[in-house]
């Protein structure tokens, strides 16, 4: 038995070891020697069966037409863009020469309103001569106020210089003299109320001086039971600004200064001691505007006073104290 054992054991091993040479001689024989000069031979890629390839081809070619029409509208883009750049250069060429056509109008517009402003001045100045020169062509005029309607007659001249000397107390060497007298605009329907003023224009200047001194010293003068009033002939630029001047005499009451509206129209200030002529009534707005923020002084007088009414106040030179008093 222990020989049966050990035959079949010696006799399995041997037929297992046969039969692996023999698979490893028949992979030998079969599969290439690979040697030190041996040549390496790349792997083949997988290849594509004939119903993948074309296929693939197709997809391609599709890419292909895509990209080139999209190439085909980007030319038509660049083609439109570049027509578009060139209306711009040309709009902007216009605007350029609109603009340099504007630059040449605006540079004269200018030349010929700096003319205008240097017109514009000589203007004002000639207005104020006018108006200086109207303003003396009725210095010898008075207009008297207050008269009822026909009580002068038929001849002005006569009335007028017969009663002068009665109001005004005054005795006239030689006797007044008048280029004209007259009364003044159409005749109000209820007249016998509203009577129209008289103007007269006295021959000689002296006497008509005399006659507003008077006019300022006794107002309003008395005839029967009428109020007469007697005033200078100003013109209208004139007339506005003494109204402009007189509107102000609150705010000169309020700051405490004394003040007088001298002929024709002038408004003198004066402040502490210190005096200040105004020819126009912005000017004075605007002085009194600079001290309307300043403390009160406590030492100065409370009452303010009016020195063109005053008969003590003396002007300074040049200053002619005429009539303040309105109809």
């Amino acid at each position: 038995m222990p020989d049966g054992k050990s035959g079949h054991k010696s006799t399995g091993k041997p037929a297992r070891q046969l039969l692996f040479s023999e698979a490893l001689q028949h992979k030998r024989s079969t599969s290439p020697v690979v040697g030190p000069h041996t040549p390496l031979i790349p792997a083949q890629p997988p290849t594509m069966s004939d119903k993948e390839q074309p296929t693939t081809m197709e997809r391609i070619l599709q890419e292909i037409t895509a990209v080139s029409r999209r190439i085909e509208g980007m030319e038509a883009s660049i083609s439109s863009l570049t027509l578009e750049t060139k209306s711009m250069r040309s709009d902007i060429a216009g605007f350029e020469s609109r603009v340099a056509g504007l630059e040449h109008r605006m540079g004269t517009l200018e030349t010929q309103v700096a003319t205008v402003q240097d017109r514009d001045q000589d203007l004002l100045y000639l207005q104020s001569k006018i108006t200086d020169l109207e303003g003396r062509s009725r210095s010898d005029n008075i207009c008297l106020f207050g008269i009822p309607e026909n009580e002068e007659g038929k001849d002005v001249q006569v009335f007028v210089g017969s009663i002068l000397p009665k109001l005004t107390l005054l005795t006239f060497d030689p006797p007044l003299e008048f280029q004209r007298a007259h009364r003044v605009g159409p005749k109000w329907p209820d007249g016998a109320s509203r009577p129209r003023p008289i103007i007269a224009c006295l021959l000689r200047h002296t006497q008509t001086r005399q006659l507003l001194q008077a006019a300022r010293n006794h107002r309003p003068f008395r005839m029967d039971k009428y109020k007469i009033r007697i005033m200078a002939d100003y013109s209208k630029d004139t007339n506005e600004r003494r109204k402009a001047f007189l509107a102000l005499r609150p705010r000169l009451r309020q700051l405490e200064m004394k003040y007088g509206l001298f002929d024709p129209a002038r408004m003198w200030v004066t402040k502490k001691g210190v005096s200040n002529d105004f020819y126009n009534p912005e000017d004075l707005r605007l002085f009194l505007d600079s001290f309307q923020h300043q403390p009160m002084d406590s030492t100065t007088s409370t009452r303010p006073q009016d020195i063109s009414g005053n008969d003590s106040y003396i002007p300074p030179p040049g200053l002619e104290r005429h009539g303040t008093v309105r109809p």
